[in-house]
């Protein structure tokens, strides 16, 4: 009930998050090579590459996470495999990306990346299950007080009735109880 809004909320802001990462990471190359900065002495057009190919690797990161959750709001289902693997990895990056921007940036930026790994974590672990249908018993056939079901036929009735009481009973036997 609640999976759904939440997948929309999340797959919404990790696209503008995936924008907003790429565009910061490409403008910081053009200042960079603009201003031909040098970091520690590093090659200036090493570092404008370099940003720029980050800029696309986590805009396509984020775009790719936003994809997954935009994926569980519509099919209303719970993400798995490689999908799960990413909004885990989505949700560390915010956690880790809060730490820094609550040393570094300001409040707002730390509450919203908290907002935005407490929306994912809630993605991931809300569920809201269907009732499985329960199997239903098969109705057993009454059995014969006499042991046979007619005269001359006995040869005939042994048969199915050692198929019933073969498929009344497993091919392996449970399970042994273990102590924990």
């Amino acid at each position: 009930m609640i999976r759904r809004p939440v997948a929309w909320i999340v797959a919404v802001v990790l696209f503008a998050e995936a924008f907003g990462v790429a565009l910061l990471n490409w403008i910081m190359a053009n200042v960079v090579d603009g201003q031909n900065m040098s970091l520690a002495g590093l090659d200036p057009d090493a570092m404008v590459m370099s940003s720029k190919v980050g800029a696309v690797v986590f805009g396509l990161y984020f775009a790719l996470c936003g994809l997954v959750a935009l994926l569980v709001a519509l099919r209303d289902r719970q993400p798995a495999g490689l999908g799960r693997i990413l909004l885990i990895s989505v949700a560390v990056v915010h956690g880790l990306l809060a730490a820094v921007a609550w040393a570094l940036i300001g409040r707002p930026q730390f509450v919203f990346m908290v907002v935005m790994l407490a929306l994912i974590v809630l993605l991931l672990v809300t569920y809201d299950a269907q009732p499985q249908p329960q199997p239903q018993p098969q109705p057993t056939p009454p059995a014969d007080p006499q042991g046979t079901d007619g005269p001359g036929d006995s040869e005939a009735a042994e048969e199915p009735k050692d198929a019933q009481e073969a498929a009344g009973s497993p091919l392996t036997p449970p399970p042994a109880p273990t102590t924990p």
